[in-house]
């Protein structure tokens, strides 16, 4: 009898205790369970050389990470409207975390501005007005339609989210000079060759996402990791990047391939430069220094 209570007990305190460590984990943390059944399933597993960057990223960061949290329902509502209309993965709306904060008002050192953090040229080749009488990269809307629509073209560009972030940080030639340096279009394999700050750029928006949804995505995958997805997703990923090559920027809405003079956004491809490195206003981790 004292067996049976003593037996009784012990999985009475093993299940409080189980209880007790779900409750006191960080949001957003990592579960390496959680990780490892990701992994046996094939799809969306966190890269294991990024695994240890992100759960201290996430825990060095709460703080700022979940005050974001707090108001991130209404641009996260707008975005993720535009985002579908666009054929963008919702998910990609975490770059603007990085980026501004979620603060139309960001302005940083270099001259980017707004929550998408565009450079002047950039956002008026987008088709925003940038002058001294008005800048419309502050304004939530429209300047999210510019992002959206460089995004889609830097996807129709790499074919590869995470390759689309470090561009959109750094700009798409110094990321062509990774690819041609490293003979590999796997982020993880090209890291090495990119800027410092185009390279934690990549890896803050893995953290965020992880944070914010508490797994991955096909915007956290390499598109090598990402041939694991289900057939629709890939298909949609495809022909994201068909559309956005072919200069379709959303639903009865076509880039026109003008000269660049003419101050019409034409695509990358065609002129496009690297407006400028832009510092994410989220610090970076103690293991930042790490090729994770």
């Amino acid at each position: 009898m004292q067996n049976a209570q003593t037996s009784k007990f012990a999985a009475k305190s093993l299940l409080v205790f189980s209880f007790t460590l779900l409750a006191i984990q960080p949001a957003g943390r990592i579960a390496a369970a959680e990780n490892a059944a990701l992994e046996g399933r094939g799809r969306f597993a966190l890269n294991r050389t990024a695994r240890i960057f992100v759960n201290n990223y996430i825990r060095e960061n709460k703080e700022i990470l979940q005050a974001i949290r707090l108001r991130s329902k209404t641009p996260f509502t707008m975005i993720d409207g535009i985002f579908t209309r666009y054929g963008l993965p919702k998910e990609v709306k975490y770059l603007a975390v990085i980026e501004s904060e979620l603060k139309s008002t960001a302005l940083s050192p270099v001259g980017a501005r707004g929550p998408w953090q565009l450079m002047p040229q950039t956002a008026q080749i987008l088709g925003l007005q940038v002058d001294s009488s008005q800048d419309e990269r502050i304004g939530y809307y429209k300047s999210t339609v510019a992002a959206a629509k460089y995004l889609k073209d830097l996807y129709g560009e790499f074919g590869d989210w995470l390759l689309v972030v470090a561009a959109y940080n750094g700009g798409p030639a110094q990321v062509y000079r990774a690819i041609r340096k490293s003979g590999s279009r796997s982020f993880w394999d090209l890291q090495a060759f990119l800027p410092a700050e185009s390279r934690m750029h990549v890896k803050k928006f893995i953290a965020t996402h992880y944070y914010f949804e508490g797994k991955g995505s096909v915007a956290t995958a390499t598109r090598a990791e990402c041939l694991g997805c289900t057939p629709q997703q890939e298909i949609a990923r495809l022909t994201a990047g068909r559309e956005a090559s072919a200069g379709v920027a959303g639903p009865g809405i076509h880039i026109r391939h003008t000269p660049a003079s003419s101050g019409t956004y034409n695509g990358s491809k065609a002129f496009f430069q690297p407006a400028a490195f832009k510092p994410s206003t989220l610090p970076s981790t103690s293991s930042s220094s790490l090729f994770l």
